[in-house]
């Protein structure tokens, strides 16, 4: 059985572990749980990986990501040994190609890794899709978006200065995991809907902005609440990227319902949003843009390069018409990905 091969250091106590941990820029500005071997083993148990299991290799520099130090990593942002093969998963899924890992991880953009969980696992794990949803709403995604983040500085260096050339970034950067409320929604889950078996717990992985809220209490017709919608996917590219990409939306329940009394599934959003989130070049010389302007004024740009760019997802606390638009990083550069939990999307059946 291979063991653990990491470098081991010894402190004093708990505390004498955070300022090592801080010292060596491994932590995130908050504190960590001291990442011990038992620990360490536990989530590589649960898992039933092998410590020197390949997870995948970032292609630009060539850095091998292996169970061991997912695991370490997992341990340090505070999660249970049964959170980790969704860290494993959502690694998978980055270190896809057409993710672009690099790209969206050291862009000046800022963006982070909107992590969306579907299947039984969200039961299981305690994850909530209702109130809070985008913020701290449970244990389970807080610690999942948190051990990807550290995961990220700590193997490929994504820290500020660093490889991570954010102009500004944004607070998902800390943690940026969602489980979508499938028991209370009348659509098929994401992951469902981009692939994964039915019952199959999956993480789907974007490159994306900070969330923009949006708000429409007073109707209920789904035309006028998409185009609430719209309207701040048309903002994000007019004042930040006008070219199309993954675009996410998150819908609460009040608003879920006046989908689902109108018999809108979550394709028939996804073909309104697409026809009609649309804007002209011109459009860039309202928001003070108009030196890019040039003589293709009346090109128009869409949000989404097909309808399928757009992800649902239903999550938000029972009351209340708010919901939210998450931009992609930059245009189609970056493709979300989904993997189903304890896939292998190399090995040969």
């Amino acid at each position: 059985m291979t063991q653990l091969s990491s470098e081991r250091y010894t402190v004093d106590d708990v505390m004498a572990a955070q300022e090592f941990y801080h010292a060596r820029n491994w932590t995130d500005g908050l504190p960590i749980v001291p990442p011990t071997a038992d620990a360490v083993q536990a989530c590589l148990d649960w898992a039933m990986l092998p410590p020197d299991h390949l997870v995948g290799i970032e292609p630009v520099r060539a850095r091998e990501i292996t169970a061991e130090k997912l695991a370490i990593n997992s341990v340090m942002a505070g999660c249970l040994p049964m959170h980790f093969p969704l860290v494993v998963a959502a690694f998978t899924a980055m270190l896809q190609e057409p993710f672009l890992l690099h790209g969206a991880t050291a862009s000046t953009g800022g963006c982070a890794i909107f992590t969306v969980i579907n299947g039984p696992c969200r039961q299981e794990l305690g994850m909530s899709g209702g109130f809070n949803a985008l913020g701290s709403s449970d244990r389970a995604t807080t610690v999942i978006g948190r051990a990807i983040r550290l995961a990220l500085g700590n193997l490929l260096d994504v820290r500020p200065g660093d490889v991570d050339r954010s102009t500004l970034g944004h607070p998902g950067k800390i943690s940026y995991c969602v489980a979508e409320d499938e028991e209370n929604s009348p659509w098929l889950p994401l992951a469902e809907e981009r692939g994964v078996p039915k019952f199959a717990s999956a993480v789907t992985v974007m490159s994306a902005g900070a969330p923009r809220q949006i708000m429409n209490e007073w109707t209920t017709d789904p035309e006028e609440i998409l185009q609430t919608f719209i309207a701040e996917i048309k903002a994000s590219m007019r004042h930040y990227s006008i070219h199309a990409g993954n675009y996410a939306i998150v819908v609460p329940p009040q608003l879920r319902t006046h989908f689902a009394a109108a018999g809108w599934s979550k394709a028939d959003m996804r073909a309104y949003v697409y026809e009609h989130a649309v804007v002209r070049r011109r459009e860039w010389a309202d928001v003070g843009k108009g030196a890019v302007v040039g003589k293709h004024g009346d090109s128009e740009y869409r949000a989404l390069s097909a309808p399928d760019d757009l992800l649902i997802v239903a999550a938000g606390g029972p009351a209340g018409g708010f919901g939210a638009v998450i931009p992609p990083w930059l245009g189609p550069k970056s493709k979300a990905c989904t993997v189903a939990v304890g896939a292998c999307v190399d090995c040969e059946i």
